[in-house]
């Protein structure tokens, strides 16, 4: 059975960090891109960041630019989301994914796996 887990989410003052991190059991995603989406109330999940298959390349939406940090450890089938400078607009359900061919697409229809999501939320 194919899992993802999100761990590391909670309540955090705005201007704080936290470290979300997606373990993957079941299968090996050494050849899949990994990424993160978000989904706060009464709007459409979206997407936050990806890494490669090789953890060489990253994207990552305009909004978290230069405050979040994606990467990938192949060897143990994880994902962390390093998250800095935390807003009270990141407040969200953070959700992994993983999809075969998805690098380059921020669309949540090019992953295949997803985990349930952990909660983030920022207080002002």
């Amino acid at each position: 059975q194919v899992q993802l887990v999100e761990t590391g989410g909670g309540l955090v003052q705005a201007g704080g960090s936290l470290r979300l991190s997606c373990a993957a059991s079941g299968r090996t995603f050494s050849r899949h891109a990994m990424g993160w989406f978000r989904q706060a109330p009464g709007k459409e999940r979206e997407f936050v960041a990806a890494v490669s298959w090789t953890g060489s390349n990253t994207d990552y939406a305009d909004s978290v630019r230069g405050r979040f940090t994606i990467s990938r450890d192949i060897v143990r089938n994880t994902v962390v989301l390093q998250m800095n400078s935390l807003k009270p607009e990141d407040t969200a359900i953070y959700y992994c994914a993983a999809g075969a061919n998805a690098f380059g697409s921020r669309r949540s229809n090019a992953f295949d796996y997803w985990g349930q999501g952990t909660q983030v939320t920022v207080s002002s």
